[in-house]
């Protein structure tokens, strides 16, 4: 098989998407050749040589752009694998890569390829990656186009040492993320700044995580797996922030550190919108804006989720018709480059937001672009997900005076989640879909009364402490049983909760 088919057929159907807008990274053209031969080598159907070549070059058959096409190409492939790819998987492709191109006696282009595979892992800190290209450089440093032997000795010796710091990181990291867990079963408080802070010193790495961006990116992302599970966000901004804050004041990020201060700016923002500071969440959204701007391939990773998040303050912020533009301009403009998990999130945001207009029908438009089986649905998004979409849906039916499809939905969601309903975290959930059981089978019950009994059943956080989500849900309720516009009722509680 053609080498270049081979490495793009073990690209998924999302990577593929994402490896045309790497492509065009630096600047969109159209009409690429290099584009244009990967579209042609994703297709099942096998090409010959020569097909190819008339294919991209109809009128003069110029085999020499053809052959500096398919370079370039290659060049993109590898710098979006090892850009994309963990240690073990990149270090594979490379091996079988560069030992290609000494086999077939081609060793400066090998030397080169060797070099610049060093850059980009050096870049994202691939350690296990590196120790792989140093073995590598080591046993083909013969030829006459090598570094010097000592230098790469030396490199490797050094390499060595930060992928130990990598390994003990590592086992922390699994250590900190079972302390959290069993904290979080048992009920307890989650103390996140006295469980890390232990540990780290046990493993003697306090100062190496904050002087590696990539250590604290990967220790905050374990620590916020539990924030979204316990819903614990309002102890955990202090100490996210706490922890950015000084990374910034004492060493900075660098330019190759720009992945990880993104993503340590998104997890802040979106930490600052679960706890209604939704002025503050946008200024963090802002910083992340000017950051990835100015890199093509780091605004392919973050866009979409400054965009989702974006949205979702404006909601919430008497800026729904800005927030429903901004996700029907990235359906309409974005749509080829979306991966699956994107654009279910968007049709769900998008119902929600349409929902808070009362525009029902658009809302249930939303849903029918969702129309994928409920398993297919939990295996992508997950449990929580689902549950939420189904509770959306739910009301959206009732405002539409579909009372039979609500009650087979209602049936549907106690059936299927029945094991999360039975958990205290789900508490309000349970307690939501009584109260709309009551309005369905008894719709001549006076609402006041039955609103009368929400104290009863529903567990009330906090007011600072609530969570966001149940606050939509609850707002929607609130609004039915007392005869109140539903958006003026959530503007209501969540103006309560942010100016607290």
């Amino acid at each position: 098989m053609d080498d270049l088919k081979q490495i793009i057929s073990t690209f998924s159907t999302d990577e593929q998407k994402e490896f045309a807008s790497f492509i065009q990274r630096q600047k969109k053209i159209k009409n690429r050749k290099d584009l244009e031969l990967f579209r042609l080598l994703a297709q099942k159907q096998v090409y010959k040589p020569a097909q190819l070549l008339a294919k991209l070059y109809p009128t003069d058959q110029n085999q020499v752009a053809y052959h500096a096409v398919r370079k370039r190409l290659m060049q993109h492939l590898i710098d979006f694998i090892l850009l994309k790819s963990s240690g073990k998987q990149a270090a594979t492709t490379l091996g079988v890569i560069s030992l290609a191109l000494f086999d077939r006696k081609l060793e400066k282009l090998g030397w080169e390829f060797l070099r610049k595979a060093e850059k980009v892992a050096l870049s994202h800190e691939q350690y296990d990656l590196l120790n792989a290209i140093y073995n590598l450089q080591i046993s083909l440093s013969n030829s006459e186009f090598a570094d010097k032997l000592e230098e790469i000795i030396e490199k490797h010796k050094q390499n060595k040492m930060l992928a130990d710091q990598e390994e003990k990181a590592n086992i922390a990291n699994q250590l900190i993320q079972k302390k959290l867990k069993e904290i979080r079963l048992q009920g307890k408080d989650l103390d996140f700044k006295a469980v890390i802070k232990q540990i780290l010193q046990t493993y003697q790495l306090s100062e190496t995580i904050v002087k590696r961006p990539s250590l604290l990116y990967k220790l905050m992302t374990i620590a916020r797996s539990e924030v979204l599970v316990s819903k614990d966000f309002y102890r955990f901004e202090p100490y996210l922030i706490e922890q950015y804050q000084f990374v910034v004041e004492k060493y900075g990020f660098t330019p190759q550190h720009a992945h990880y201060q993104l993503g340590l700016l998104y997890m802040i923002a979106h930490v600052l919108y679960r706890n209604k500071k939704f002025a503050q969440s946008m200024l963090y959204l802002e910083k992340m804006r000017e950051l990835f701007t100015a890199d093509s391939h780091l605004q392919t990773q973050f866009y979409t989720k400054y965009a989702l998040l974006l949205s979702a303050n404006y909601a919430l912020s008497k800026q729904t018709v800005e927030a429903i533009r901004l996700l029907e301009t990235m359906l309409k403009e974005r749509k080829n480059t979306l991966s699956q998990e994107d654009t279910l999130n968007i049709y769900l945001n998008l119902s929600i937001y349409y929902f808070q207009e009362e525009n029902y029908k658009k809302a249930n438009q939303c849903f029918l672009a969702l129309q994928s089986s409920e398993t297919w649905l939990v295996r992508k998004m997950g449990r929580e997900w689902v549950l939420k979409k189904n509770l959306v849906e739910l009301i959206a039916q009732y405002e539409l005076k579909n009372y039979d499809l609500a009650r087979n939905k209602l049936k549907s969601v106690e059936k299927n989640f029945a094991d999360m309903l039975a958990q205290s975290l789900f508490q309000n959930v349970k307690a939501y879909l009584y109260f709309i059981r009551q309005m369905l089978d008894n719709p001549s019950i006076r609402p006041d009364r039955l609103f009368a009994q929400t104290d009863e059943l529903f567990a009330f956080d906090p007011i600072a402490e609530e969570d966001l989500q149940e606050i939509r849900f609850y707002a929607w309720l609130k609004a039915k049983l007392l005869k109140k516009k539903y958006q003026e009722v959530l503007e209501e509680l969540v103006s309560r909760v942010s100016s607290d």
